[in-house]
């Protein structure tokens, strides 16, 4: 099963260690909490995002704890997170 990590708690984005296929399950580290499992809408390359839960056009998209965008659609549960979803809020201010 491919893992994924929750980098901190307050994230709603997971980051692949492993390429994952559309309809694979995913687990996911959540630093010494149970794991999570939630299935890969997408194909999704190693090292990039996945969302944790839908995220609302407009809404913040989280790592490290931080707001890293915005997201510019709406993202489903077990979506790629990318620049094809998610804008910095320095973009959209120019």
């Amino acid at each position: 099963m491919p893992r994924a990590i929750l980098v901190n708690a307050k994230d709603n984005v997971a980051v692949l260690v492993e390429p994952v296929q559309q309809g694979e399950t995913v687990c996911v580290d959540r630093n010494g909490q149970s794991p999570l499992e939630l299935a890969a809408v997408q194909d999704i390359p190693v090292y990039h995002k996945m969302a944790l839960m839908e995220i609302k056009m407009g809404a913040p998209v989280v790592k490290y704890g931080e707001e890293i965008g915005i997201a510019t659609a709406n993202i489903a549960r077990g979506s790629h997170v990318h620049v094809h979803n998610v804008a910095s809020r320095a973009m959209q201010e120019k």
